[in-house]
């Protein structure tokens, strides 16, 4: 193909950054899904659970809209999610006493108890998954947190 014609500035995927997060990420996210999902669980699930855990442990009370904050996630599929993991009675949402508009979100004992289990299965696929850079970790970890920041 002639270069007048070629769209990309590359000449195979592999070569940009960007499609590989992309893969890493679905490959990841594929394997996680998978396993987390013999609990009834799936990533974003587990991953807002995680959340609301990390922002209690700082906060008094934490809302809705500052875990979707938190977890750099989109304010309505957030409530989304939060209404299933209710629905399990995983989490509790209480109406914000100040805030009508606001929800209160409270993990529950069964929500604690579900979330050491999914930790666990969580650190078994990360460990096979992130198996090939983990003699490179702290650089690894460092690159993306230049990334996410």
């Amino acid at each position: 193909m002639d270069k007048q014609n070629q769209i990309f500035s590359y000449v195979e995927p592999e070569e940009n950054s960007g499609y590989l997060l992309w893969q890493v990420t679905m490959q990841w996210q594929l394997s996680m899904n998978r396993a987390l999902g013999k609990m009834g669980l799936t990533l974003t699930q587990f991953s807002l659970m995680a959340g609301l855990y990390w922002l209690s442990r700082k906060e008094k009370t934490v809302t809705q809209q500052q875990l979707a904050d938190y977890a750099n996630t989109d304010k309505m599929m957030t409530s989304k999610v939060l209404m299933a993991l209710e629905k399990k009675q995983i989490i509790k949402r209480i109406k914000d006493p100040v805030d009508s508009r606001a929800k209160q979100l409270k993990i529950t004992s069964k929500g604690t108890q579900i979330l050491k289990e999914a930790y666990h299965i969580v650190e078994q696929v990360d460990a096979v998954f992130f198996k090939n850079v983990i003699k490179d970790k702290a650089t690894f970890d460092h690159l993306l947190m230049r990334l996410i920041k």
